[in-house]
């Protein structure tokens, strides 16, 4: 029964491609008619059109907003895909020895525990953000060449006010050969770690984000360690912190480790790379194969939303290529 359920969910799933591939053949045929596929709202179900079609001109737009990370659609079908395993968000830490805590409850207050658990285990959940990479800073304030050999070291100039956010703290940094510029984000990064101290991170990146410690930890099967280290270590749109996320994203891919991360908060980050990439197919795999679609409508139905956005952002490309 599991393998005939697996084989269902699997046809759906092709169906649903080979129709997105008929629209677009068809669309290509008429060029003088322009339209934008949407991912279905609900689950694709047998006898259901494989994708829904709106018109540009009854929009008035030519404009197709790509779907971003943050979308609340988004997020719903993530949070599907992530699926909640209490056993593994709630494993074992190590932590200093302590006597174990025993409890007896009724059937109704075990029902509670569980409850809040489900609840705690939600947050911990929160995927973290996915962002465009910051742009570098290169603004020079002043060239003094006055002061060019007066010293043979850097000063940087911080603002550490406590009501300024860190993101509009000015920092600038005076060079050894007179120049007066801003700081770089790296610099930011090390000057406002030392004024106003976060847990968990340190002035200098720890050298386990080194490739040849990476690997270490690769083979360890230690992913989701090293993507609570990225987070705490470095600021979301900075260069390593996306370099390391995508290196281990690859890294599981390559293996095919998908399960390492699922119900754990980088699994939806880990997806969306893969859709945008164009790389789902492992992943699809890996669940068909682990019978995930057959547990549950909606995590089937969440897979197929997000493959079907791939294909309406390619179609969308293609006819603005076209025109």
């Amino acid at each position: 029964m599991a393998a005939l359920r697996t084989q269902a969910s699997l046809w759906r799933l092709l169906s649903g491609s080979r129709c997105a591939q008929r629209v677009c053949n068809r669309e290509e045929a008429q060029p003088q008619s322009h339209v934008v596929l949407h991912a279905p709202p609900q689950p694709v179900e047998a006898g259901q059109p494989c994708r829904r079609l709106s018109s540009e001109a009854d929009s008035g737009s030519s404009e197709v907003k790509k779907p971003t990370f943050m979308d609340e659609e988004v997020q719903s079908i993530l949070i599907k895909m992530t699926g909640l395993n209490l056993q593994k968000t709630f494993k074992p830490a190590l932590q200093a020895l302590k006597p174990p805590t025993y409890k007896l409850m009724t059937q109704a207050q075990l029902e509670e525990a569980t409850r809040r658990a489900a609840e705690a285990a939600k947050v911990r959940l929160k995927m973290p953000p996915v962002l465009e990479e910051r742009t570098p800073i290169n603004d020079v304030l002043a060239e003094d060449k006055i002061l060019e050999g007066t010293e043979t070291v850097k000063y940087v100039f911080t603002d550490i006010s406590y009501n300024v956010p860190h993101r509009e703290r000015f920092i600038v940094v005076r060079e050894p050969s007179g120049t007066l510029r801003k700081a770089s984000w790296e610099e930011r990064d090390r000057v406002i770690q030392i004024y106003f101290p976060k847990e968990g991170r340190r002035v200098l990146p720890p050298v386990i984000f080194k490739e040849e410690n990476l690997r270490t930890m690769y083979s360890q099967d230690r992913h989701a360690d090293v993507l609570n280290l990225c987070i705490a270590q470095f600021e979301p749109d900075s260069t390593d912190y996306i370099k390391v996320h995508h290196q281990t994203y690859e890294d599981i891919d390559k293996h095919g480790k998908y399960d390492l991360l699922r119900s754990t908060r980088h699994f939806g980050g880990m997806a969306w790379y893969f859709v945008n990439k164009k790389k789902i197919d492992g992943l699809l795999i890996d669940q068909i194969q682990r019978d995930v679609f057959a547990k549950t409508e909606a995590q089937r139905g969440g897979y197929i939303e997000l493959a079907l956005q791939t294909y309406q952002e390619a179609f969308t490309s293609h006819s603005a290529a076209s025109q």
